[in-house]
């Protein structure tokens, strides 16, 4: 353990399993202390792909904890604003600071334009969009009040730089979360707060699994022009989540001490044409 983050706490969401997951287990091996949570349970039916379970939340506490670290782990919504301010409370609690809030959780559909329903939409954008933003305003001033600035990081995708296609309302949600990135920054800066985007391209995560490869391949169909918008310029086409972690850890960590309101791609370069 080199302990970039030793003495730290990070708050997660979205940590039961994969970026999540490695976020968590990334900053425990650096030092830090976490406070976690997930869903671990029903989806909105427009994703294709098994939510995380109780178990999986389990197991990532088990994993931190080998880290010989602490963690206070809770089933939460990130729609829900009052249960993500209690699960804060208890961990700062307990643990006795905040440090860095990595707001992971989000969910993506794939589904043509004229094929996403209202409900759905607005799923989405709850999720992705009103989490992200409950996430942030249920830690910023538990890291205001500790006095010693921190860091506030909100995974976005390669969707929230240039597009994905066949996600009209999960590209809008990316977007959303890299503008919100940048409008906490310009106004958590005089708190010695910094807040950035990452933004990763394909990753090898529980997200790929179930009906979802199935349903990217059939509204793929509807316009096959498309499918190529994010080739990489790297071999390595699908990210594993530890790659993105390292991004994160770098962010949460005194080594980016001067980097705010940016933009991180971890995306093999498929964004920059």
């Amino acid at each position: 353990m080199n302990g970039r983050l030793e003495g730290r706490v990070a708050f997660v969401t979205g940590a039961a399993r994969g970026q999540g997951r490695a976020h968590a287990v990334r900053m425990a091996r650096e030092g830090a202390d976490i406070i976690a949570v997930d869903i671990a349970g029903k989806l909105p039916s427009c994703v294709p792909y098994p939510p995380a379970t109780e178990e999986d939340l389990a197991e990532t506490v088990r994993l931190v904890e080998a880290a010989n670290r602490r963690i206070v782990a809770s089933v939460v919504d990130t729609r829900d604003f009052d249960g993500l301010r209690d699960a804060v409370d208890a961990g700062v609690e307990r643990l006795g600071r905040l440090d860095v809030i990595v707001a992971n959780a989000g969910v993506s559909a794939p589904q043509a334009w004229d094929e996403i329903t209202p409900e759905s939409f607005r799923d989405v954008m709850e999720i992705n969009v009103t989490g992200t933003w409950n996430t942030v305003m249920a830690g910023a001033h538990r890291i205001i009040d500790g006095g010693r600035g921190g860091s506030i990081i909100l995974i976005s995708s390669a969707a929230g730089k240039k597009l994905q296609p066949f996600m009209v309302h999960y590209t809008a949600s990316k977007h959303a979360v890299a503008g919100m990135a940048r409008a906490f920054a310009a106004e958590l800066g005089k708190h010695s707060i910094r807040v950035n985007s990452v933004h990763p391209g394909p990753v090898n995560t529980p997200m790929g699994s179930g009906d979802m490869v199935n349903a990217i391949s059939r509204v793929m169909e509807t316009n096959p022009q498309l499918s190529q918008m994010l080739t990489p310029f790297l071999p390595t086409w699908v990210a594993e989540p530890e790659d993105v972690a390292d991004a994160v850890c770098w962010l949460a960590s005194d080594e980016s001490r001067l980097v705010t309101a940016a933009e991180i791609p971890v995306d093999q370069g498929s964004t920059q044409y």
